[in-house]
């Protein structure tokens, strides 16, 4: 099965400095392999497809290949390759890729990319890394989201050194990592032995979509909220691993101080109905995207954000440039873009009391609060797409220009192996 197809409105990218097409990109032909490239709207694969769109604007050839399924969250940008894969008892939005199929390794050799990219750490990237070096072709990884914390969340922190072990060499195994800030940057660089050939991609935020001018007083008051009132507001994907446990008792520890809360809760997830049961009293806006979702979210006041899992944070990126105040939990991703008292509060990742602290804090200094609010939508303006992407576009340049370098023995034999085998 080969699902094609072409992105749609979530795509839309701020085009200043923009390059005509076959420009910045050009010559440049890129396999992309994704665990997940379009199955859920998530910061990781709306990232993806947006650098597949900014290359094939650009003039790059992408070929993406990705477990897909019938009803995904949006259409992809670009040709995206169906791969062999299976269903996740657990976890229904998601497919687990088990490999590459002949079929697959045919297409990928008919495609010829200059660049193999693979953005997920799973049984799909190792074949591709290995396919890869059979081809001769650079491995350029990047990196989304921290899944050995996953482990914390569902009760296996024992296995987290062998997870952690396992990550660094799968790394290693690559020419280039993008890192999404510095702090991981200097982690994968040590762990890794890559050195210089860990480079940054950071991510962007629309300022014509998140900005503090979609606040809606009408909204607010429509949903029940006095004008006066301090609206906290979770934001994103209700899984476990976002720290949905954490947020309900800080809820629930300020209203055993007194303090009237009733959280307005943005996005959805299998974990939605679960939170709705526990938590009381609060406003669940379900699933919503574009113009209403950046309504939504600048029309709170106090994004409380207590996930570790996020390898950039793409809701506290957003919900600066929409103009609220941010509590998050510390930790790399947060510590890269958050000022500690500038454009918002960092507090352990799994201490209850001390967000409600932060919330109190905000709560009773509303100047301080207003001065975090525009403190963030300054240093959000840093964040452009198209900046931020032609440095992915010079990394490719250079993963080209240098070639693989093999660096793992196991894959050069592999390599050397099925080489000798081809030429006989």
């Amino acid at each position: 099965m080969r699902a094609i197809g072409r992105e749609v409105d979530m795509s839309r990218i701020e085009t200043e400095g923009a390059a005509p097409l076959g420009g910045k990109a050009a010559g440049l032909r890129i396999a992309l392999f994704s665990g997940n490239y379009n199955m859920v709207r998530d910061g990781a694969n709306k990232a993806l497809n947006r650098l597949v769109r900014y290359l094939l604007d650009h003039g790059a050839e992408v070929r993406v290949y990705s477990p897909t399924i019938p009803n995904p969250g949006f259409e992809p940008a670009g040709d995206l390759v169906s791969v062999r894969s299976v269903a996740i008892p657990t976890r229904k939005e998601y497919r687990l890729a088990t490999g590459l199929s002949k079929r697959v390794k045919d297409d990928i050799r008919d495609f010829s990319p200059n660049v193999m990219h693979i953005s997920a750490p799973d049984i799909l990237g190792r074949k591709a890394q290995t396919f890869a070096a059979e081809l001769g072709v650079p491995v350029v990884a990047s990196l989304h989201t921290l899944f050995q914390t996953y482990l914390t969340y569902y009760g296996l922190d024992f296995l987290r050194p062998m997870g952690e072990r396992y990550l660094d060499r799968f790394y290693g195994r690559c020419d280039f990592v993008l890192a999404p800030n510095e702090l991981l940057a200097q982690d994968l660089r040590k762990s890794t032995g890559l050195g210089d050939h860990i480079h940054i991609w950071s991510r962007g935020v629309d300022h014509n979509l998140w900005n503090p001018a979609r606040r809606d007083m009408a909204w607010r008051r429509a949903h029940g909220y006095a004008d006066d009132e301090v609206v906290l507001l979770f934001f994103g994907r209700l899984v476990k691993e976002k720290g949905l446990d954490v947020f309900e008792d800080v809820v629930k520890a300020l209203r055993a101080r007194g303090r009237k809360v009733r959280p307005l809760v943005v996005g959805a997830g299998p974990a939605g109905d679960d939170l709705a049961g526990r938590i009381g009293e609060a406003v669940f806006t379900g699933h919503v995207e574009g113009a209403a979702l950046a309504r939504a979210v600048a029309s709170a006041d106090i994004l409380i954000n207590p996930s570790t899992t996020e390898a950039f944070g793409n809701v506290n990126l957003e919900a600066m440039a929409s103009g609220i105040a941010l509590i998050s939990a510390e930790a790399p991703a947060a510590r890269s873009l958050i000022g500690d008292g500038m454009t918002g509060l960092l507090v352990p990742p799994r201490d209850a009391a001390a967000y409600a602290d932060a919330v109190e804090a905000l709560m009773d200094d509303p100047a301080r609060l207003r001065s975090f609010a525009k403190a963030g939508v300054e240093a959000s303006k840093a964040y452009r797409w198209s900046t931020i992407l032609d440095r992915v576009i010079d990394t490719y340049h250079l993963a080209v220009a240098e070639g693989p370098h093999l660096r793992d023995p196991k894959v050069q034999a592999v390599a050397a192996r099925r080489r000798a085998m081809a030429t006989a």
